[in-house]
């Protein structure tokens, strides 16, 4: 079996202007880290996956526990496109290992 690695990246514009506008954007963003995806930026999260049928479940769950209001866009690329991004300003800070690189430790 060949395994296509897929990014999966999320950007929301959710309101936050009432109470339950801030409950659905909490449930929203903890829903995401739950679910594997590690922040990007603010408000733009990402998530790896071996293939793209498993990336589109990925999707379709987000789809089904997107919030009522506000924008939620999901962009998927290969790990290839990924790895083409440049960073313009600042640099990459991580503590997560979230590449597809295997990691032994003996």
């Amino acid at each position: 079996m060949s395994y296509r690695f897929v990014r999966i990246i999320v950007f929301f514009d959710l309101p936050v202007l009432t109470a339950e506008n801030r409950r659905n954007y909490s449930r929203f963003r903890k829903y995401l880290i739950k679910n594997g995806f590690l922040m990007m930026q603010e408000s733009v999260y990402c998530r790896m996956a071996l293939n793209q049928n498993i990336a589109n479940n990925i999707i379709s769950n987000i789809r089904s526990n997107k919030p009522p209001e506000g924008l939620v866009q999901v962009l998927s690329v290969t790990e290839k496109q990924f790895s083409k991004m440049e960073f313009l300003t600042g640099t990459y800070k991580s503590d997560v290992v979230d590449s597809d690189e295997r990691l032994v430790v003996i």
